[in-house]
């Protein structure tokens, strides 16, 4: 093994990890923020035996941190880039003759063992920073594992991380041994700010900003989760800070190479520097001078909505995991700070790793590079986690419509066309459909400005982007056209012959891509769209694309129903049909007819509609057919805004509280007898069964008659139970004098009626209804027609109470009956006579 001059932590346990790899063809290395592992061990497995002059292949998660661990290699060994150590990324390769190692990005490996399954040449990879389980990084072990297997028993794998699960890889890796390195950190206090809900985060960042230039000297990392919370804390920091000796350098993943290596580059001697960075400088860097941490505490990642298609941006709390890798970075050089934007209380609610991209991701590129692998079921591949069931299927659907795989998952032809281009499904078909009408060129330089972001500034009309990508003199947008030129020359080849014809509108190429994101204003001016999928997205009124009627949308964020369009292009009507003639959209242009519920109105409203998928392209009003379906909506609508509503009769009331209190009644006495539900509520759930069947040629509310109702009430009562509710709960109680009394099944304290007491005598058992299991509520009434006493137990009253009412009563009713034991008494409707 060489030897180094400088010597680091990882040093320790090269020689455990040399022998693992001797013996075995896998092994996993944990080791901590600052050890050296990235740099150091691919320099020291170089001389290994097994290598015999193959490559090792480094896979780094980030373009920059690429460049960085390549760049410190090659310092180490006294050379440049390109010589024994190279670098291969999307936008540059340095690979010469004699380079034996390549660091690469996750995503080019990808590309790289699909191209060559037996990875000729090779005789390791090494997979840097595993723990942030991307999806790239999943699926490259996955197939370099599966070539293991099949194709090269002899190639080494070696998965390196900072904070993972080594046992859980090891076992995917067929136990293959665990080595850790203690590494060497410099102590870091961790101070805890807390979290203001009302405060945005920009101000509480960058007042922690100031609070630490204050009390701590060196340079700064902040941890920003986006480069939209930069740019704002950028200007809050340049309108607040006066010190010319504080350098404010933003880093992000958009950001040209130039001003990213500016921001990973040491403060010039008497200066400090304060970097805000998104995830991108959790691992694999070291920024020099570094000793003070500032943590926002979040992270943004990509969220996949397997039902919609569409991925989105999602800020989240960092995990644990990430936070500890954070608050590491302040220790690589000396002791440091880290101050964290949030209570200390709260890390036990952090999850412990990030969620594997895999988890959440759209896994129509996963499934179409397993087809060509020859895997139709990527299950059948070794994933440390399996890819989800539900956006798998959606993926599968996705790649069955554009043709790429056949019924079986199988690549087809037009599948092998969109796998040869690097570039995402949805992309690469929008490019080699292009191509097949001559505009392969503008097709890629679109595509170019989705993958690398910050392409052509930040417009969200992607037709301004576009212009300006032309004109961009820089080197990362030079790099990218030509980039985009290979492309195009690539979808030419694969499409075949083209038929050209004019210039197709930034908003028609993307629509080859997003078909089901056409989006139409919901008003003109409003800013407000509703795309053929469903879905509700929206744009200020003051960006110029808000007048368009209609949107081709590329990118958005937030909620499911109101999301925010990051990216767009104008599009027209025309050109929706000219998509659907072509063959290249999910959905057909219909025409039909349909019926909705006008709440205002409490009407309904017909009309004859053209859509496309969820939109309307036109509509007239059309008179509402007598049909079950429209009496259907009519009735749902009702039920939506009240059963009360209908034109009930005073009888059809009555009738709905009798049958009411006999199902709560056999309820508490637990009978199962199935009495219907003819409440509001219960009426309005069913309102399509009942009462649209009696509504059919109606089509408003104030077109309905108490008579409708009849009918309906009738159906829900079948023969047998009309029967007993006359039995159970008579409409009218028949007084021993005779009276028919109405009974109040609508009264507070249960079925009532109110009758003079006189017309009770004689009465010695207590009146009772359904059955005879609920005793019927007496309102006693003097012969004035006053209250007297309200009673469930008539017997009782006479032995009890009797005596005082009749005491009070007789003086005040002196003509009356007030007998003394008035169940043996004549009832009566009449004074006594005069004289008696």
């Amino acid at each position: 093994m060489r030897a180094f001059d400088t010597p680091l932590p990882i040093d320790a346990v090269l020689g455990d990890l040399a022998a693992a790899l001797r013996n075995r063809s896998n092994a996993v290395l944990v080791a901590p923020p600052g050890a050296g592992k990235t740099t150091r061990v691919p320099l020291a497995l170089l001389d290994e035996p097994w290598v015999q002059g193959g490559k090792l292949i480094v896979l780094e998660p980030r373009r920059l941190a690429a460049r960085g661990a390549a760049s410190r290699m090659a310092q180490t060994l006294g050379e440049r880039v390109g010589e024994t150590v190279g670098l291969r990324v999307r936008l540059g390769s340095k690979i010469g003759p004699k380079t034996r190692i390549e660091v690469v990005t996750e995503g080019v490996f990808a590309r790289m063992i699909l191209d060559d399954p037996a990875l000729d040449g090779v005789a390791a990879v090494l997979f840097d920073e595993f723990h942030e389980r991307s999806l790239d990084a999943d699926f490259g072990l996955a197939l370099a594992l599966d070539a293991q297997g099949g194709l090269r028993e002899d190639l080494r794998i070696l998965v390196m991380s900072a904070t993972l699960d080594g046992a859980r890889v090891a076992g995917l890796l067929g136990e293959a041994p665990v080595i850790e390195s203690q590494g060497r950190a410099f102590p870091v206090e961790t101070r805890y700010l807390g979290r203001d809900p009302l405060k945005r985060i920009e101000d509480q960042v960058a007042d922690a900003v100031l609070l630490a230039l204050n009390e701590q000297p060196g340079s700064q990392l902040v941890f920003l989760p986006g480069q939209g919370e930069i740019r704002r804390v950028e200007e809050r920091l340049r309108e607040r800070i006066r010190d010319r000796d504080v350098e404010i350098a933003p880093l992000y993943g958009a950001l040209d190479q130039a001003e990213q290596d500016r921001a990973v580059l040491p403060a010039p001697p008497g200066r400090r520097k304060v970097v805000l960075a998104t995830a991108i400088a959790e691992t694999s860097l070291t920024i020099e001078g570094v000793r003070v941490v500032i943590d926002s505490g979040l992270a943004r990642v990509p969220v996949y909505e397997p039902d919609l298609g569409v991925t989105r941006l999602e800020t989240r709390r960092a995990s644990r995991a990430a936070s500890d890798q954070r608050r590491g970075r302040a220790g690589r050089t000396e002791p440091g700070i880290c101050y964290r934007l949030w209570e200390e209380a709260g890390n036990g609610a952090l999850e412990a790793f990030a969620r594997p991209e895999i988890l959440s991701a759209d896994l129509a590129p996963l499934l179409l590079d397993c087809a060509a692998w020859g895997v139709s079921d990527p299950a059948s591949l070794a994933f440390l986690d399996p890819p989800p069931a539900p956006a798998l299927k959606e993926a599968r659907s996705l790649l069955n419509s554009i043709g790429a795989l056949d019924d079986d998952g199988r690549i087809t032809p037009e599948g092998r066309s969109l796998q040869t281009l690097p570039l995402p499904p949805r992309l690469a078909r929008m490019v080699v459909v292009a191509a097949r009408y001559g505009q392969a060129g503008p097709a890629a330089q679109l595509a170019a400005l989705l993958v690398e972001r910050g392409l052509g500034g930040d417009a969200i009309d992607l037709s301004e982007r576009l212009d300006r990508l032309e004109r961009e003199r820089g080197g990362r947008a030079a790099d990218m056209r030509r980039l985009a030129e290979g492309w195009a020359r690539a979808a030419e080849r694969a499409a075949g012959p083209s038929r050209p014809r004019d210039a197709l509108s930034v908003g028609l190429l993307l629509a080859f891509a997003y078909p089901e994101r056409i989006a139409k204003a919901r008003s003109a001016g409003s800013g407000q769209y509703l795309l053929a999928n469903g879905r509700g997205a929206t744009l200020e009124a003051s960006q110029r694309l808000a007048r368009e009627t209609h949107l081709v949308i590329a990118e958005m964020t937030g909620a499911a129903q109101q999301a925010r369009i990051l990216s767009a292009a104008s599009f027209t009507e025309a050109d929706i049909a000219w998509l659907v003639a072509e063959g290249f959209s999910p959905f057909a242009i219909e025409d039909r007819s349909e019926t909705s519920f006008d709440r205002t109105a409490r009407a309904l409203r017909v009309r004859a509609v053209r859509r496309y998928g969820a939109l309307s392209l036109a509509e007239r009003p059309l008179p509402a057919e007598p049909t079950l379906a429209n009496a259907t909506v009519l009735a749902e609508g009702i039920a939506a805004l009240g059963i009360g509503l209908l034109p009930w009769t005073k009888a059809q009331r009555q009738l709905r509280e009798r049958v009411g209190f006999l199902r709560r009644a056999a309820l508490e006495a637990g009978a199962t007898e199935a009495w219907p539900d003819l409440s509001d509520e219960g009426l309005a759930a069913d309102a399509a069964l009942w009462l649209a069947p009696h509504l059919v040629g109606r089509a408003s509310l104030a077109a309905i008659e108490p008579g409708d109702l009849d009918g309906a009430l009738s159906e829900l009562l079948p023969w047998e139970l009309k029967r007993r509710l006359d039995a159970e709960a008579p409409t009218h109680f028949t007084a021993p004098t005779g009276s028919s009394l109405a009974v109040d099944y609508g009264a507070e304290a249960g079925p009532t009626i109110s009758v003079r007491v006189q017309e009770l005598f004689g009465l010695s058992k207590h009146p009772a209804l359904a059955g005879g299991r609920v005793p019927l509520v007496l309102e006693l009434l003097s012969p004035g027609h006053k209250p007297v006493q309200i009673t469930r137990d008539l017997p009782g009253f006479w032995r009890g109470s009797w005596a005082a009412v009749k005491s009070e009563m007789k003086g005040r009713y002196p003509r009356h009956p007030w007998p003394d034991d008035p169940a043996a008494a004549p009832p009566t409707t009449r004074a006594k006579p005069r004289g008696t």
